[in-house]
């Protein structure tokens, strides 16, 4: 089980506005998480129960432990998303 909440690219969500993830990709919905590297290594696919499928391509200073972000295209879908506890299966982990 993983917490689940979801960020956009907003100063506010993360301080920037540039889109890039940590892993120097441009992040996008449907496709990009936000994990703690030492849980889920950075470029794993993830099955979130109920949400599809995702790449592990960001972090994010509260993102520690068994906690997943969830990208989107806006702020407001990113706050209305809120807070949910999900099943994660690593389907592919990245070497």
């Amino acid at each position: 089980m993983v917490e689940v909440t979801a960020y956009c690219a907003c100063p506010l969500c993360c301080g920037k506005s540039d889109g890039i993830t940590f892993s120097g990709r441009h992040a996008r919905a449907n496709h990009t998480i936000a994990v703690d590297p030492a849980v889920i290594p950075l470029g794993s696919e993830v099955y979130l129960e109920g949400l599809g499928t995702f790449t592990a391509e960001d972090v994010g200073g509260a993102i520690n432990g068994r906690k997943v972000d969830l990208f989107m295209n806006e702020h407001h879908q990113a706050v209305l998303f809120g807070v949910k506890s999900v099943k994660a299966h690593v389907l592919r982990e990245a070497i």
